[in-house]
């Protein structure tokens, strides 16, 4: 199986910009590399309707393609099951009854992150195992035999992060994130991550994972979000965001694209003329900011515009 770089929205509603400029860095830096490109919708958790038909829409509005079909987590829960099964055999999982207000309240370790799994469950008896599981149906968690693990990072480099007994799959059945994509990656022959730098804290969990079920740890490029006017995370709420808004405004899905092209020193055009320019060592390293409305760049063909309401 050949290589592969992979975007994976989560179909819970429209991309936004800050969205569709990591989809463009993940293709430069699969494309730029000769790799495939692939598409996977992350579809077990918060799916709306019709919002896989969107997101594919302005992905390829923008430039980016992929190679082969779209693949979908829902159709892949035996994959899932299969990794936890394994887990198992090897004494590497057990069940935890704790709610998520009980994990918040209890003392965890010293320096580990808010939030971080304290074990309560870990070392229960057989009794006590039936009779929570007569009250609350359990989640799986993976017994973890180390605290942290290092993983290294094209844009950041060494990272090390706490790794605890973190849910492999929910207790309404549900696969939990960090196993799912683990075994999506390894599945698709994915050995290049590249995706938004707030989920690089939970990096050290995947490749230890995937470490225990012996699967290939990719290679790992976590980019700067975007932000807006008020230095938060960008997210809808902000304005027009997204490319059926900013249409609305009359901005089209190329100006969109150099706008994005530009906020990483690439030149305007089709991202396959952005290939030759691409050089993952000279990206920003600080978040972006959004503009608000872009103005077209010379030589697109797109109409420049003169207004300058922000999102």
């Amino acid at each position: 199986m050949t290589s592969a770089g992979r975007f994976a929205p989560s179909p819970s509603g429209e991309l936004h910009v800050g969205n569709l400029r990591t989809a463009i860095l993940a293709w430069l830096f699969a494309r730029s590399e000769g790799r495939r490109f692939l598409m996977r919708v992350e579809d077990l958790d918060r799916a709306r309707a019709g919002a896989e038909a969107e997101q594919l829409r302005d992905l390829a509005a923008i430039g980016v393609s992929w190679d082969g079909g779209v693949v979908r987590q829902t159709d892949r829960e035996h994959l899932y099951a299969e990794a936890i099964a394994q887990l198992t055999a090897a004494g590497l999982t057990y069940e935890c009854f704790c709610t998520r207000r009980e994990i918040q309240e209890a003392p965890s370790a010293p320096h580990a992150p808010l939030g971080a799994y304290p074990g309560t469950c870990r070392n229960l008896t057989v009794a006590e195992r039936e009779a929570k599981r007569a009250a609350r149906p359990p989640a799986v968690r993976l017994r973890s035999t180390v605290a942290e693990v290092t993983v290294r990072d094209v844009l950041h480099g060494n990272y090390t992060g706490v790794v605890d007994d973190f849910v492999l799959r929910r207790n309404d059945g549900v696969t939990a994130y960090n196993l799912a994509v683990v075994v999506d990656d390894a599945a698709q022959g994915v050995d290049q991550v590249v995706r938004g730098d707030d989920l690089l804290p939970s990096t050290p969990r995947q490749a230890y994972l995937a470490s225990l079920l012996n699967m290939p740890v990719p290679e790992y490029a976590h980019v700067p979000l975007v932000l807006n006017a008020d230095g938060a995370r960008l997210a809808k709420r902000d304005g027009a965001v997204t490319l059926a808004d900013l249409a609305l405004a009359g901005v089209t899905a190329d100006q969109v694209r150099d706008t994005l092209l530009a906020s990483v020193g690439l030149p305007p055009g089709r991202l396959e003329h952005a290939l030759s320019a691409f050089d993952p060592a000279a990206l920003p390293r600080e978040p972006w900011v959004w503009p608000g409305m872009p103005e077209a760049h010379p030589g697109t063909g797109s109409r420049a515009r003169t207004d300058s309401r922000g999102a």
